[in-house]
């Protein structure tokens, strides 16, 4: 999945009644996650059972909200868990959204360079 690196990813670190709404979610995101609903970040819900999420975001004008539910499994979420949420970067969410362990996964390292030969 190819999602711009700046982007940051909050998974929140405790189950959500997903009766809510966008409305509900975003003053779970200010007032829970303790972040800034407009911001374009990425949060993620789960229910109790741990198979449906909701993903919810600000883009341009209004907030988009998508879901997953897996038909067989659950998603697997962070060992230890402190905080109001985890983050993840593109490549975990990759792998969290389709049920498989993404936290035993290492990160590829990221090089910077100063000039081309």
């Amino acid at each position: 999945m190819l999602l711009p690196s700046n982007l940051k990813i909050h998974l929140a670190n405790q189950a959500v009644d997903m009766r809510k709404s966008y409305q509900t979610l975003s003053v779970l995101v200010k007032n829970v996650l303790n972040q800034n609903p407009f911001c374009g970040h990425l949060f993620i819900f789960y229910n109790k059972r741990k198979e449906l999420i909701k993903v919810l975001y600000w883009h341009v004008n209004g907030f988009c909200l998508w879901q997953k539910r897996l038909e067989k499994g659950k998603f697997i979420l962070p060992p230890a868990c402190t905080g109001a949420s985890t983050e993840l970067n593109a490549d975990h969410l990759g792998l969290f959204i389709q049920g498989l362990d993404c936290w035993k996964m290492q990160t590829a390292k990221e090089l910077t360079y100063e000039y081309v030969t």
